[in-house]
């Protein structure tokens, strides 16, 4: 999502780090109570702070932009996630039609779970976990 609206954007940043919040709401517009509900307490109290802007208009700020190319861009580029395109509807987006193939993208049937990085790790286990991942490439170097 990210790299399509830079490339749009002629080599912007949208996303990634506090700097780039306030650029990418010049664009996207300020998110209202209701698109917060996701954000954490600290994250929502930055955001509110912030200036207030309206949501630009995507054909008249990239009026070079194929049509479907902009729809596109405008339904990923949502601040709430859960307003967001999904990946399924993205890929079987009209834009997108020459690159689609439902056999080639299989879906997965289980949310991921990133649990396994909800414990604390010490510096002993964290060192063991790094060296077993760097023998599973290179068995060579197993002691």
């Amino acid at each position: 999502m990210t790299e399509m609206a830079s490339t749009v954007n002629e080599g912007g940043r949208f996303g990634g780090c506090v700097g780039s919040i306030q650029q990418d709401l010049r664009l996207i517009g300020s998110p209202d109570e209701a698109d917060l509900d996701f954000v954490n307490e600290n994250a929502r109290r930055y955001i509110c702070q912030l200036p207030r802007h309206a949501r630009q208009s995507f054909p008249g700020r990239f009026p070079h932009v194929h049509p479907l190319a902009i729809d596109l861009i405008e339904k990923m580029l949502t601040f709430d996630p859960r307003q967001r395109i999904t990946v399924e509807d993205a890929l079987a987006h009209p834009y997108l039609a020459s690159l689609h193939d439902i056999s080639d993208e299989p879906v997965c049937m289980m949310p991921f779970s990133f649990d396994f990085e909800q414990h604390a790790l010490s510096e002993e286990q964290m060192k063991e976990l790094i060296y077993q991942e760097a023998v599973a490439f290179n068995p060579e170097y197993q002691q």
